[in-house]
């Protein structure tokens, strides 16, 4: 499975890495289960849209720090070429939800329409 992030992405998990020392690990770790179940698996695991080239999908990430789960990570999984994109991190306490409009220009930008 090929990784890669949004500059959005990356503002977040800087932002949010400074704050929580265990995040840059935590994210591997995240990244070795998607690697095995793309889609997720249980309740943490949320389908928030799906197009032809990419299902968009919101999770519960563990972090050490906090020692719970309140942190949430929305991804794109591109099934034809074996790629997840990470589009956004946020702190459930900051934000109630994901950021629609992030999404919806991701799609954009990577010409996906809805089925």
């Amino acid at each position: 499975m090929n990784f890669s992030e949004t500059n959005e992405f990356s503002k977040d998990f800087k932002r949010l890495s400074k704050k929580y020392r265990s995040l840059p690990d935590d994210l591997l770790e995240f990244k070795k289960i998607v690697s095995e179940i793309p889609l997720g698996s249980g309740k943490h695991f949320n389908v928030i849209t799906k197009t032809e080239q990419a299902t968009v999908i919101k999770a519960r990430l563990f972090c050490q720090y906090l020692r719970g789960s309140s942190l949430r990570i929305i991804y794109a999984l591109h099934a034809t070429s074996t790629k997840i994109e990470f589009i956004q991190l946020y702190l459930k306490n900051e934000q109630e939800n994901e950021d629609r409009d992030r999404i919806k220009e991701y799609l954009k930008n990577h010409n996906s329409s809805p089925l």
